[in-house]
């Protein structure tokens, strides 16, 4: 993935590969204890009725695999934050979403008038100080990035910006498709990657000790 990085519209980022591929052997694991579980079973219950076993052998592997799978599932961007669309405003060559400074890269009357006709902004405000902790790493708001531009197609420009009063996050671009509530879907469901939540685990430990 990483050697394909420059044919994307947007790099994933090394953050979220990491993330992908710890999934992808987290899914090899499920399967392991998933068929050892069905097995154990089959052998438990062993008569001379096979039908009768491998039902029961299905049943517990499926049980087995939904409940590992619950307990396993990680958060997605959609839980730790509120996900709308922005206002796109542009003053000279300043791009302003929701009445925030975004860029000033808009020099060109083409390109003024392709944010103001066909652009699209996104605003992400994080629900508490955690949440903000993970929204602002530079990892996570990458991926974010990634899976905008991937489920839409970027034309031109693609920005994003972060408030450091409130944590407010800006992603903002020109799309191929413009379809803001398949966007609004797309970030809802971009996942919480490992090392942000590396970093909640350990503000949240500090947090605690500091209590004490």
């Amino acid at each position: 993935m990483g050697k394909l990085e420059h044919t994307e519209y947007t790099q994933r980022g090394e953050a979220y590969i990491d993330g992908i591929s710890k999934t992808f052997e987290s899914r090899n694991y499920i399967s392991l204890i998933t068929a050892l579980a069905t097995v154990l079973t089959m052998e438990i219950i062993r008569n001379s009725n096979i039908i009768l076993e491998i039902v029961f052998g299905a049943i517990v592997g499926i049980v087995v695999m939904i409940l590992i799978y619950r307990f396993t599932k990680g958060k997605t961007v959609g839980d730790i934050c509120s996900i709308s669309e922005g206002k796109i405003e542009v003053k000279g060559s300043e791009l302003y979403v929701d009445g925030m400074f975004v860029t000033n890269y808009l020099g060109t009357d083409r390109s003024r008038e392709l944010f103001l006709n066909e652009g699209i902004a996104i605003v992400l405000i994080p629900k508490n100080s955690r949440n903000r902790i993970t929204l602002e790493n530079y990892g996570q708001r990458q991926a974010i990035l990634f899976e905008s531009v991937r489920i839409l197609g970027v034309r031109r420009y693609k920005f994003t910006r972060r408030n450091f009063a409130d944590g407010k996050v800006i992603i903002a671009f020109v799309p191929i498709v413009n379809d803001v509530d398949k966007l609004i879907k797309a970030i809802g469901h971009t996942p919480i990657l490992e090392n942000s939540r590396k970093i909640g685990r350990i503000m949240k430990t500090a947090g605690d000790l500091d209590d004490e």
